[in-house]
């Protein structure tokens, strides 16, 4: 009997699963453990990748390259950096089972690193980081979290095995748009013999000729206009970004740009009203769906009938003018010396005068070859014009005024800021910025004092020289801005500097690389002149444009930054 129990024991079938199913339960425990601790070892890493990915988009956020002030107490980029990868972002590791807070931290030593520049081609990270501790040089920036570990919860051995220390890494920058300027680029006038660098602080307070390319190729020292996407189409739509408050448009990346042609003179006409200048009849040469203010300053090589009204606004025989029509009215230097130097009377009216090898005949001895001036002009002429001080010491004095004097060889842009400042003003006996009546050509030499007083002698017509705008309200645009915190100022914009031959430039290229940003003083309108022609424009480097820069004014630079991930 019992062995036929045993024997049909043996033979039932019933059940049968349950010796295999016990037997595998081992493996199947352990497949899903390990696909559990796996996930969650995955899941782990993402939330350190996550992690270092917004620390150090936070930390570019900061790399404004503002250096540490202890006078103002002002924290440099680099330290502004750190803390925002520290703080601004928190960021949670729920996956973490090793026992600590969820917060993740930077690495203890590795936790940032600045670079002035990185080669993301290289594989190492430490190799591709050209490191530097210096707030301006600042570019890139590398951050490292701290470790942290996911225990295995349900692997056959329970907590006895770890992920290991995991971390993660990341590298961002930061991406520049320059916004609100009219959109103007300039090709590198120290773009030759294979040079393609851009020294800004070699040519502040230098003039640069800068003419159009007349349809040819683009050679240093050419101007052209970039395109914003914005506003009317052709000539008309740079016309609005010349002439208007507000460019429209939008934002100007700080390198790889697009030129756009359009290279005219009713272009340029409207660049001019920021020398109260309206062209073709009063509220004309400023297209309509904008405001064009002059310059609170706008002070000219050229004058006015003031008789006639709103015609006198216009360029031309009835409107702003030169003071003649021969060198010899207008007092133009032969040689490459101050007028006083070459025994030659002041003129009858004088703007801010270019560099004297640019006001020369190009074909005179001293006479600049290249786009860039020597900085030297006549500061003497300029002072002996417009306010009657007829001597280096007599202005030098009446400008060493307590709250802002002017320094003994000051630039254009400073003197124009001087002006700024004390206009209305009675200094050293003469009105700042004031009308100064003049005889016409051929009715003696008439240097008034900028009080009003009449030049002497002769016949001829009464015309006027003038430092504040008079078409303006003529116009409808009152008075004139005045440059400040939260006033753009009309003359000085930031241009584009570009390596033209070496990028092969023309009028409608795109991704143009910039060598940098400048900010210019215009120093005076663009017409035909016995010297120059109405395509020209004469500028003075101010400094390289960036966000804060010295001088600059509501909108002059707005720069928009974004950080982005490099690795």
């Amino acid at each position: 009997m019992l062995r036929g129990w045993i024997k049909r024991g043996w033979q039932d079938e019933r059940a049968a699963v349950a010796p295999t199913v016990a037997l595998a339960l081992f493996g199947l425990i352990a497949a899903g453990g390990l696909a559990f601790d796996y996930a969650r070892m995955a899941a782990l890493d993402t939330e350190l990748q996550n992690a270092a990915d917004q620390a150090a988009l936070a930390a570019a956020s900061q790399l404004d390259g503002v250096v540490a002030s202890t006078a103002t107490a002002e924290l440099g980029a680099t330290v502004r950096a750190t803390n925002a990868a520290s703080q601004l972002v928190q960021n949670l590791a729920v996956f973490a089972n090793d026992g600590k807070a969820f917060g993740v931290t930077l690495h203890a030593t590795e936790g940032v690193r600045f670079c002035s520049a990185f080669n993301d081609t290289i594989a190492d990270t430490q190799t591709a980081c050209t490191s530097t501790n210096l707030d301006a040089d600042a570019k890139i920036v590398w951050v490292k979290v701290a470790s942290r570990k996911a225990v295995y919860a349900l692997t056959p051995v329970v907590a006895l095995l770890d992920s290991g220390d995991m971390s993660a890494e990341a590298v961002a920058g930061i991406g520049a748009a320059i916004c609100k300027v009219p959109p103007v680029m300039i090709c590198n006038p120290q773009e030759a013999g294979g040079n393609t660098n851009f020294n800004v602080g070699a040519l502040i307070g230098k003039g640069l000729k800068l003419v159009s390319n007349g349809g040819g190729g683009w050679a240093p020292g050419n101007y052209g206009y970039l395109n914003t996407n914005g506003g009317s189409s052709g000539a008309p739509g740079i016309r609005e970004a010349l002439g208007w408050e507000t460019p429209p448009g939008q934002c100007l990346p700080e390198t790889g740009v697009d030129t756009k042609p359009g290279v005219t003179v009713t272009v340029t006409d409207a660049l001019n009203t920021r020398f109260d200048i309206y062209d073709n009849g009063a509220g004309a040469g400023c297209p309509t769906g904008g405001a064009c203010p002059p310059s609170v300053n706008s002070t000219k090589d050229l004058v006015r009938d003031p008789g006639n009204n709103a015609a006198s606004c216009t360029l031309g025989t009835n409107g702003w003018k030169e003071a003649g029509s021969t060198s010899a009215d207008v007092y133009l230097p032969t040689t490459n010396q101050t007028l006083v130097a070459q025994g030659m009377s002041p003129p009858r009216a004088m703007g801010y005068p270019r560099d004297i090898c640019h006001a020369i005949d190009s074909g005179a001895a001293g006479a600049c070859g290249t786009a860039v001036g020597s900085g030297i002009w006549d500061r003497d002429a300029y002072f002996a014009v417009n306010y009657g001080w007829m001597t280096a010491s007599a202005w030098q004095t009446n400008t060493n005024t307590a709250d802002d004097p002017l320094p003994s060889n000051p630039t254009r842009y400073e003197v124009y800021n001087w002006e700024i400042l004390h206009r209305g003003e009675t200094v050293g006996g003469r009105t700042i910025l004031g009308q100064r009546t003049i005889a016409a050509a051929g009715a003696g030499n008439g240097n008034g004092n900028g009080k009003g007083n009449s030049g002497g002698g002769g016949g001829g017509s009464t015309l006027s020289a003038h430092g504040s705008p008079v078409c303006g309200p003529i116009a409808g645009y009152g008075t004139g801005t005045v440059p400040g915190g939260s006033t753009v100022d009309r003359r000085r914009i930031s241009v584009a500097v570009v390596n033209c031959l070496a990028n092969s430039v023309n009028g409608s290229s795109t991704n143009v690389p910039v060598e940098t940003w400048i900010d210019v003083f215009l120093t005076e309108p663009s017409i035909n002149r016995l010297r120059t022609q109405a395509g020209d424009i004469y500028v003075e480097v101010i400094e390289e444009a960036t966000a804060g820069a010295s001088g600059a004014t509501a909108g002059q630079v707005i720069r928009r930054d974004m950080p982005y991930l490099i690795r």
